[in-house]
């Protein structure tokens, strides 16, 4: 698995971020070089960035040897239908992208919280990394995997897989490329 700065990121939410997916995942995270903003996503009508641009140049940068590539940007990211997104990802596919405009609380009017960013972040990137390697949304409102329209759902689920998606996510993990690892056992690395 890999992480990829999409501009500049707080390397105590890269980090997190890591740990959050070695934990939940069992796979190596490594990390790539920071990359620019992704300013060609931008809609101009909207003021937002397109997430699906994300994916679509993410998929092409997805190194040989990874299960799936998260980018992580501060930018809002939004899909035509609805009015943002707190990231999107390619089903049992390569690529996922995670905002944290939304998961920051000054984008809300409110003081900084470094610690409540991190949080959100992990559960976030757990959710759509879920999604490269199978998983869809749990009914379990606990779980990472439950659909998060709101910041609200995001404080209200746990960083941890449930029981069922633990199982779904083993399952599918086994027969993915690259090898599997004790969960907490490889640092990332910077790429």
């Amino acid at each position: 698995m890999y992480i990829v700065p999409l501009g500049a990121i707080e390397e105590q939410v890269l980090v997190a971020i890591g740990r959050g997916l070695e934990d939940e995942y069992g796979l190596s995270v490594r990390r790539l070089g920071v990359q620019d903003e992704p300013g060609y996503a931008f809609d101009a009508q909207r003021g937002q960035f397109s997430s699906a641009h994300v994916l679509r140049r993410l998929v092409t940068q997805v190194p040989p040897d990874a299960v799936s590539l998260l980018g992580i940007t501060t930018k809002d990211l939004f899909i035509p239908m609805l009015s943002f997104v707190l990231g999107q990802a390619q089903l049992s596919g390569p690529a996922a992208v995670v905002s944290l405009a939304r998961l920051r609380q000054e984008f809300y009017g409110l003081g900084t919280d470094p610690e409540l960013v991190v949080e959100r972040a992990v559960k976030e990137a757990v959710h759509e990394v879920g999604h490269t390697v199978g998983l869809t949304h749990c009914a379990d409102t606990r779980c990472p995997m439950s659909l998060s329209n709101n910041v609200r759902h995001v404080d209200a689920k746990g960083a941890k897989l449930c029981a069922s998606c633990v199982r779904i996510a083993e399952e599918k993990v086994k027969h993915l490329r690259p090898t599997v690892v004790p969960p907490g056992s490889a640092g990332m690395r910077n790429e």
